[in-house]
């Protein structure tokens, strides 16, 4: 089966971190994008294989979404 999950992306002085807001604690970190992307795979694939069916429908079946906010100082 093939899920569409939301994960947001962060970069700092030392490199990126990744989180997947739908599954608890799955996050990964890396000094490079394409790193980051390969690493919060694996997580998100490793967090799967530990969820039931139901566990699976209820946090994958869902869209978190995201926008951007300006704010002037």
């Amino acid at each position: 089966m093939n899920y569409k999950l939301t994960i947001n992306i962060e970069k700092d002085q030392y490199g990126y971190f990744a989180i997947c807001p739908g599954l608890k604690n799955c996050h990964a970190q890396a000094e490079t994008f394409d790193h980051v992307m390969t690493n919060i795979k694996e997580a998100i694939e490793l967090c799967l294989e530990s969820m039931t069916d139901e566990e699976k429908k209820e946090c994958c079946g869902k869209e978190i979404p995201s926008t951007h906010v300006e704010i002037s100082e």
